[in-house]
């Protein structure tokens, strides 16, 4: 099993909160969206900074657990960006992902931490974002399992999502309640994750906290066939077809 937290912060403000999610019993990660980057401390509890993103004003970050993981690469992505970038530029980066090996099963593994363009963006947008990351996420593992947990901005059409998501391979599991109420007609499922090489087990919504995003808790384990460091290459080779349906 592997358990990671995945939390919007605000903007940074829930980062004080950080401390007390690490505590989580069994955590292995945390992935956060909307940090200082700069400000991030090196270490939380037991986990450690894996990356962060550099670039952003909003940035994104993946912390894991040194005594059970070792680290072998990691690298943060830009994707293909909305007018609200465009125009502003806080998010050039919205993906960061880090490759590891897991000591006591001998697993490699990519755990990644993703945000999408805003609700101003089209869905198709944030379609073509999703299916980029998951390309660049399978580039970094080399067919090792992907976990890619976050910000996914796509309250709306989920089933459609679904199923694009699974046509190229990957599965998509929403949390057992919504993560998102701040707005009245946008409140729902925006946190959640994507992975390929894993059977997720659950994905529990956790306590609110000051942000407006509720962080979630994903526990998964790992798929067949397995990915080992001496072992073969799981097999992720398929097409996703595009759509110009947007909300």
């Amino acid at each position: 099993m592997i358990r990671v937290i995945s939390y919007n912060l605000r903007k940074h403000r829930a980062i004080g909160e950080l401390a007390a999610l690490a505590e989580t019993p069994e955590l292995d990660a945390l992935c956060l969206q909307e940090v200082y980057a700069e400000n991030l401390p090196a270490e939380i509890g037991n986990l450690y900074l894996a990356d962060a993103t550099k670039r952003n004003r909003l940035g994104l970050a993946v912390y894991y657990r040194r005594e059970r993981f070792e680290q072998l690469s990691s690298e943060s992505f830009q994707l293909k960006k909305s007018l609200h970038d465009l125009i502003f530029t806080p998010t050039p980066e919205r993906l960061v992902g880090s490759k590891l090996v897991d000591r006591d099963s001998g697993h490699e593994l990519v755990l990644a931490s993703f945000h999408a363009a805003p609700l101003t963006a089209l869905n198709s947008l944030r379609r073509t974002q999703i299916k980029a990351a998951h390309g660049l996420l399978q580039e970094l593992g080399g067919g090792a399992p992907i976990l890619m947990v976050g910000d996914y901005n796509y309250p709306l059409f989920k089933d459609d999502l679904t199923e694009r998501v699974k046509k190229s391979g990957y599965d998509l599991s929403l949390s057992d309640r919504r993560t998102y109420t701040a707005y009245r007609f946008f409140r729902g499922h925006f946190d959640f994750v994507t992975s390929q090489g894993f059977t997720v087990e659950s994905v529990e919504t956790l306590a609110r906290g000051s942000s407006d995003h509720i962080p979630i808790l994903v526990t998964a384990s790992y798929g067949d066939p397995v990915y080992k460091r001496a072992g073969k290459e799981l097999d992720a080779d398929s097409d996703d077809p595009e759509s110009s349906e947007s909300a």
